[in-house]
């Protein structure tokens, strides 16, 4: 959006919370927020005193502005911001700018502003006219670059995605809402369930799906199908689980147990899984791979133990 010189100019794009995908596999469906932009001319007032911009942004949010109540929340400096700021001022969107750096976020806005009142003009229009984005909570980082009068301002959360040594806690966690899920009748879609029995981890169904979720990960696809042509059976049967009844739920771009969960509640497909009756245990596992657009892949494999003989394979 280019700049015109005899006035302020001021643009918005915004990527909303979830902006990544977050693909749930079985029915296609993806997440995936447009972002908006908005632009307007202004007059603007020249100033020659310059105020330290990221230091004036937080003074606005500590005492608030269009009649917002102030909050005592600094945003912190982020170099990979600044790359990528660097980047959407050459022209790159604001995905593929947070992306080309390896930066996940939750939550993302960049401003384009363009004044002749330098820093503190800039600080003026923000107050004035992107309070909202100044002041929200969820905000942690900020990146700057500056070209000539533009400036271009990122505003992100981090994603806060759960570590390798998070493994067990998170497995035990997705356990329990599951389990608490099929505690409670429920319908999927157009199938009616009755509360069933809970399902316990099971080590080799969490290889099964950590394998899964890595391959996905680093080969860049979204599928049931492995690429080497697996499907959840083989792979339950290679983790040396003697299954009977197979099941596998996939999903993407979400950071934490309750999304992931929630989410497969919300599809068909997804909780009827979730809530059949025949499985007895589960094992669930997540990559996070900050140079693939979805982040963090999810894997989680239902089975009911037994002889492979009488084999059904739900996807």
């Amino acid at each position: 959006m280019p700049a015109r010189r005899s006035k302020d100019h001021r643009g918005l794009t915004r990527a909303p919370k979830g902006a990544h995908p977050a693909r749930f596999i079985r029915h296609g469906f993806a997440r995936l927020a447009s972002a908006g932009v908005l632009a307007l001319l202004l007059t603007a007032q020249s100033g020659a005193a310059q105020a330290a911009l990221p230091d004036s942004i937080n003074a606005i949010r500590l005492h608030g502005c269009g009649g917002r109540a102030g909050i005592n929340r600094p945003l912190a400096p982020a170099r990979k911001l600044d790359e990528a700021a660097r980047r959407t001022a050459a022209g790159a969107t604001l995905r593929d700018a947070l992306l080309a750096v390896g930066y996940s976020a939750e939550q993302s806005a960049v401003i384009h502003l363009a004044t002749p009142g330098g820093d503190l003009g800039t600080a003026r229009l923000l107050e004035q006219h992107f309070c909202a984005q100044i002041a929200e909570p969820m905000e942690r980082e900020i990146g700057i670059a500056h070209r000539g009068e533009d400036t271009w301002i990122i505003l992100a959360a981090p994603l806060q995605t759960p570590q390798p040594q998070d493994a067990p806690a998170v497995s035990r966690r997705v356990l329990e809402l599951v389990n608490e899920a099929r505690a409670q009748s429920r319908r999927c879609g157009r199938q009616s369930f009755s509360a069933t029995t809970a399902l316990k981890l099971s080590q080799a169904l969490g290889n099964a799906a950590l394998a899964h979720s890595l391959d996905m990960a680093t080969r860049d696809y979204f599928d049931h199908t492995g690429a080497d042509g697996s499907s959840p059976a083989s792979r339950v049967t290679r983790a040396g689980y003697a299954w009977r009844t197979v099941g596998e739920n996939l999903a993407a771009g979400v950071a934490t147990p309750e999304e992931a969960v929630s989410g497969w509640l919300q599809s068909a497909a997804h909780c009827q899984n979730l809530m059949d009756p025949r499985f007895t245990d589960m094992g669930v596992g997540y990559i996070v791979n900050p140079k693939n657009p979805s982040v963090i892949f999810w894997t989680q494999v239902f089975a009911q133990a037994g002889s492979p003989s009488a084999a059904r394979a739900p996807q």
